[in-house]
């Protein structure tokens, strides 16, 4: 067996045909898009009724290209969107100024989320799509982390500007193999750090080997354009030791040490700095003009000691500390009672991210991250005034992001999900000759149906359960379910080959109205929708044909009911209440829980189904397009009530503008295992 240095190559050359495969099709009439799930107008932004005033009311080229993103799913097709760009969003290739990333790195994690809900702690695995990005158990190791992470740090290179610079965080176990790898990706001449992290104290050493207590983070550039300004620290213990050995003179009351201001022999003759002043020429030629010097002596910086040659003074109080080099150990890990900690087991300190991107992206620059975890990139660019798009393919990890974000009081951003998600993981896995009726009779199939004769069935989407008068519809990944499907099941299931008794429809996607079309249609027991499993490509992808439909559980819908909705007048203008009565979760059959978790979740769905909501926003004025989210709560805001582990059941919005006719009025409701649910309701 080859060893993994020897794999190397084909492993580099594989990864750097996929990103051009994922490249050629970002220019092709096929295009990845994203799709704005919610604009998130952050509530403690009073600002927030201008903003909708001044905005056009569908999302616009003008007003998106400078709009921040958090966009959920797969990182590399997420950056195929953003590199294809669409007719609101231009193409963000050479756009980006810097990149962090941390990709998961420790094969030995515990990436369960861990949930809190009515004081039981509920433990949920990862999905199998998140357990391949984050729990580092590919089948080939490390030869598997490095073919995934190639294909992406070539797109990252896309994405780069010229002045642009990359930071990758790693650890011991990948950080000498990716070495190597992004040497031919960026090129040796660009790398320009290996910074050694020491991001905590003294622990426990085995007994046969030091403790590990760094990480390691690579920093290349793009080009010799780079953008770089130094940082100084004066909080450590060298910059202090310096202070004390070398600023031991004072002038004028002012503590001070001096510095050399000509050149020496080592760094040659510079005629034009060789002049004379004072009376005194410098051998070599002075390291300033004339005009400096001058200016220098002017502000008493200069020292002439007895023979009539001068040094600088070097002020304390002006003076900036020791530049910082790559041994960090002036950072800290987050304690557990700090301020920013977010209970995100791999989250990054702040400070971290601040002295990277201050360092390494021009002044309002564009940040990214592609593995975005608890956000702190995005919190920290947004804080310091850096626009920025983050990524991310867990659900807890983006929902994390966006609290954390509403609650730092961010600008307005845009939460976005990849479009035709589905339907891009299938081409990867059945190949380009892949069509929707594939897939369609696919579905069918692990759900137990048999397919209808082609001459009824052209698309290969419906099925019927042997033994029984039941019609089955596998809908199409790349569209909503909603009530034109729903229309469209009922009027075949009454009237394809002479009548049947039920249908069920089998969907991806549904329109966030689906829970009510569905009572709205009064159909009973007639006709039942069911969720495919979000993961269903991933395992077809690994087990293709070997999957069994007893392994494939189909699940039903989550939906939400809402209680009162007061509209009133407020002044000049009105205020709105809104009240969310009940939330049914989506199936428990559908997590991937244990059967002692799976009772706990049970319980809580039985006796107070509130309890499971982890965040929910309103959009006063929604316009059926974007969701224009102005007013939140969630689990951790205790500003409207004491409980960290709940949300309040009423929104109460004060200061809208007067309106003329009904309001439509949208709430959505995102639950702790992250699926989403939404209602509309017309306030007269």
């Amino acid at each position: 067996m080859k060893s993994l240095l020897e794999q190397l190559p084909s492993i580099v050359a594989e990864g750097k045909k996929e990103a051009e495969r994922v490249m050629e099709r970002a220019e092709s009439n096929y295009r990845l898009g994203l799709q704005t799930r919610e604009l998130v107008v952050p509530s403690r932004d009073t600002n927030w009724q201008d903003f909708l005033t001044n905005a056009s009311r569908s999302i616009n080229l003008d007003e998106s290209s400078s709009r921040n993103q958090l966009v959920y799913g797969d990182n590399l097709l997420a950056m195929a969107a953003l590199l294809a760009g669409g007719v609101d969003f231009p193409s963000m290739r050479g756009g980006v100024d810097l990149i962090y990333i941390d990709p998961p790195f420790d094969s030995k994690a515990d990436y369960r989320s861990k949930i809190l809900i009515s004081g039981d702690l509920i433990e949920q695995l990862p999905t199998a799509l998140e357990q391949f990005a984050y729990s580092d158990t590919w089948a080939d190791g490390t030869a598997s982390y490095l073919g995934a992470i190639v294909p992406r740090l070539y797109l990252m290179k896309e994405l780069l500007s010229d002045e642009g610079n990359i930071f990758v965080h790693l650890d011991w176990h990948v950080v000498h193999y990716v070495k190597i790898v992004m040497d031919t990706i960026f090129g040796r001449d660009n790398f320009k750090n290996d910074i050694v992290w020491k991001r905590k104290g003294g622990s426990a050493n085995p007994s046969n080997q030091f403790g590990i207590v760094t990480d390691s983070i690579l920093f290349y550039s793009k080009s010799d354009d780079s953008f770089f300004s130094p940082s100084y620290s004066l909080d450590n213990d060298e910059a202090q030791n310096y202070i004390k050995e070398r600023f031991r003179n004072e002038f004028d009351g002012r503590k001070y040490m001096l510095a050399p201001i000509e050149r020496n022999a080592a760094l040659g003759i510079r005629p034009n700095l060789k002049y004379e002043y004072n009376g005194y020429t410098p051998t070599y030629g002075w390291m300033m003009s004339r005009e400096k010097l001058q200016q220098f002596d002017k502000d008493n910086k200069l020292h002439w000691n007895s023979k009539g040659k001068p040094n600088r003074r070097v002020f304390l109080d002006e003076y900036k500390g020791q530049p910082t080099e790559n041994l960090w150990t002036d950072i800290y890990v987050i304690n557990p009672m700090a301020r920013e900690r977010v209970n995100y087991d791999t989250q990054k300190p702040e400070s971290l991210l601040s002295r990277i991107i201050e360092t390494s992206c021009k002044p309002g620059g564009r940040v990214a991250d592609f593995y975005s975890g608890s956000g702190t990139t995005a919190a920290v660019a947004e804080r310091l005034g850096y626009n920025w798009v983050v990524s991310d393919l867990g659900k807890p990890a983006c929902m994390v992001t966006r609290k954390r974000l509403i609650d730092q009081d961010a600008k307005p951003f845009l939460y976005q999900h990849i479009g035709d998600y589905q339907v891009e993981q299938m081409r990867s896995t059945m190949g380009s000759r892949f069509r929707i009726g594939d897939l369609a009779e696919i579905v069918l199939g692990l759900y137990g149906a048999l397919p209808l004769p082609v001459e009824e069935n052209p698309n290969k989407n419906m099925g019927r359960i042997q033994g029984s008068k039941t019609l089955v519809l596998a809908d199409s990944p790349n569209k909503m379910t909603g009530l034109a499907t729903l229309r469209r099941a009922i009027e075949i299931r009454d009237n394809l080959m002479g009548g049947w008794d039920k249908v069920v429809i089998l969907g991806w996607n549904f329109s966030p109205t689906i829970g009510h079309d569905i009572e709205a249609l009064g159909q009973g027991d007639r006709l039942e929708v069911l969720v495919i499993p979000p993961d269903l490509l991933d395992r077809l992808k690994k087990k293709g044909h070997k999957l069994k439909a007893d392994e494939v559980r189909f699940s039903s819908l989550q939906y939400l009911k809402l209680g009162a909705v007061s509209r009133k007048q407020d002044g000049e203008g009105e205020a709105l209440s809104v009240e969310i009565a009940n939330y049914v979760l989506l199936s428990p059959e559908a997590l991937n829980l244990d059967e002692a978790n799976r009772e706990k979740l049970q319980k809580v769905i039985n006796s107070d189904p509130l309890a499971l909501i982890e965040y929910w926003s309103v959009d006063p004025d929604y316009d059926g397009e974007v969701f224009r989210s102005v007013w939140q709560d969630y689990r951790g805001n205790t500003e409207n009530d004491a409980d960290a582990y709940r949300v309040i059941t009423t929104a109460r919005l004060t200061g809208l503008s007067k309106k003329d006719g009904p309001r439509r009025v949208c709430v959505r409701v995102v639950d702790v295992f992250g699926f989403e649910a939404e209602a509309t309701v017309e306030v007269a």
